[in-house]
């Protein structure tokens, strides 16, 4: 009995670290956008973009959320981590590249 109370307990704080993590990442992806279009890092059309990207990231969310009762399951949050992975390098790679400001 005690190890299945344990059990549930360490599930369930893993799973809101996780979740947390995601929405935690998504604040500092929208800083490091928004440090990029202060520091002129960014151009118009590549705020756009990047922005864009997030709204569709935050869009799979919510639908993901809707599917499954406002749980995200371990896939979910996989694809997530995948995706917000993939706007941590677009973001690195427009602030770095050499498109006039």
């Amino acid at each position: 009995m005690k190890l299945a109370t344990f059990a549930l307990v360490s599930t369930l704080t893993l799973t809101a670290a996780a979740q947390q993590d995601i929405h935690q990442r998504k604040v500092d992806q929208q800083d490091r956008i928004a440090q990029g279009v202060r520091s002129g890092e960014l151009t118009p059309r590549e705020t756009s973009h990047l922005e864009h990207q997030e709204a569709a990231i935050n869009h799979e969310e919510h639908a993901m959320r809707q599917a499954d009762n406002g749980h995200l399951t371990h896939a979910d949050r996989n694809a997530l981590k995948s995706q917000q992975n993939a706007e941590s390098r677009r973001i690195y790679r427009d602030k770095h590249n050499i498109h006039a400001r």
